[in-house]
């Protein structure tokens, strides 16, 4: 007997005939000998449609309202689901998130979880029953006020959940039959990858693709959870998330993927006096506004003036108050302006077999610049090259790298099976 923990995402208990769907596949792992315990997301776009009506309400709602309103969306899909689950013979039981006992930081809207004490859904499964929690939400340790996790806060809650429980795996079902080596939306004919290692993952995840969540691959690592993506419109194997076997070099694919991201913006801080300390003072002043930095470029000082810019991009919901923070600083550091580019997209090319096989660089570099795109800025990592190009040529430069990398199928693979896009 397993202790199997099972997600599902919005778009697969979408409507009534998807939730009855979702009920049957529970039943059967159950009905296989296992403890099951799942973790939901709201239905389709339920969280969208209440943002909008809080919105219609309030143009600023209050934080604390906000997660009080959003954690309804599970509410009502983890209770839908245990009837569904009740209809075919089998008792389940439902669990909030602070019934289930996950514990988060008092940061409405992005909380972190602190700790997860699942004595209720421990007792739940000894009883024989298939416990159903709401995803996305936790309660504060603090001000005992519930709280959400932010977006891909399922996915954390499941695996946590998981590493909690001490189970075998945790299962992320979607709308596609695991993670792909490009967004099947833009490349067709990307591939299924059957096995990727945590490194990459994260890697994944950090540059947009938006299968898995960053934190929860980051929290399946911490604990060494292995993590199963399916697809809960089929029945295909998926792909395994798991550690990387050291000195399996033979089989190791130079490229695992290509991702990309247009939700980041360009900030270009221009003519900054080449001094020290000037940076430190506008990154400090940028991380006291809760506002993560992903690539930097600083251009050499110009020898008349000594003044340098610095480039640097960030999530775009962010990008006012960015520029807001730097904008009170102006005088003190005595920059010359800011400018400000929304209209920027991040292709990256990931894989832990490019540590070994120079000319990775040049071939990824000359691909994008035989697809006529440009590059603004570049950033790498051990197992990353990243780089900044036009929005509109996303699609381009994204299908181009896959090209190049013999990663295209020789048909297509990629079935995305349901979701609205919001």
């Amino acid at each position: 007997m397993a202790l199997v923990v099972q997600k599902y995402g919005g778009s697969s208990v979408a409507d009534a005939e998807s939730i009855k769907r979702v009920a049957q596949r529970i039943a059967a792992t159950k009905r296989d000998g296992n403890d099951v315990a799942v973790v939901v997301s709201a239905m389709g776009d339920t969280t969208d449609e209440l943002i909008d009506l809080a919105n219609q309400v309030s143009p600023l709602p209050p934080a604390r309202e906000l997660d009080m309103l959003l954690t309804s969306g599970e509410r009502i899909s983890m209770a839908l689901l245990a009837m569904a689950i009740a209809n075919l013979g089998h008792e389940a039981r439902s669990f909030t998130g602070s019934q289930a006992g996950v514990i988060t930081d008092g940061s409405h809207g992005k909380a972190r979880i602190i700790d997860v004490t699942p004595g209720r859904i421990r007792g739940a499964l000894d009883e024989g029953l298939i416990a159903i929690v709401a995803g996305f939400q936790g309660v504060s340790q603090d001000t005992k006020d519930v709280t959400t996790l932010g977006r891909g806060g399922s996915d954390t809650t499941a695996v946590a959940l998981a590493a909690a429980l001490g189970a075998d795996v945790c299962e992320i079902y979607t709308d596609v039959d695991g993670i792909f080596t490009a967004d099947p939306r833009i490349v067709p004919v990307a591939r299924r990858i059957p096995d990727i290692s945590y490194e990459e993952m994260m890697e994944m995840a950090a540059c947009g693709a938006k299968i898995l969540h960053l934190r929860c691959v980051e929290y399946a690592r911490r604990y060494g959870m292995p993590i199963h993506v399916r697809s809960s419109f089929s029945h295909k194997t998926g792909t395994w998330v798991k550690d990387s076997i050291e000195g399996n070099t033979m089989e190791q694919a130079i490229i695992s993927g290509v991702a990309h991201d247009r939700s980041e913006a360009k900030i270009t801080v221009v003519g900054v006096p080449d001094k020290v300390g000037e940076a430190a003072t506008i990154f400090s002043t940028l991380a006291e506004a809760e506002i993560n930095i992903d690539m930097i470029v600083q251009n050499v000082s110009a020898a008349r003036t000594s003044r340098t810019d610095i480039s640097f991009t960030l999530p775009r919901t962010d990008g006012q108050t960015a520029m807001a923070s730097l904008n009170k600083i102006k005088e003190r550091i005595g920059f010359d302006s800011l400018r400000y580019d929304d209209q920027i997209g991040k292709v990256s090319l990931i894989g832990a077999g490019m540590r070994s096989h120079p000319g990775v660089t040049a071939k990824f570099f000359g691909s994008i610049a035989d697809a006529g795109v440009n590059i603004e800025m570049i950033s790498t990592s051990e197992i990353r090259i990243s780089v900044v190009v036009d929005q509109d040529d996303v699609d381009a430069a994204v299908t181009a790298a896959h090209r190049a990398f013999d990663l295209d199928s020789d048909q297509v693979e990629a079935v995305v099976y349901g979701g609205s896009g919001r």
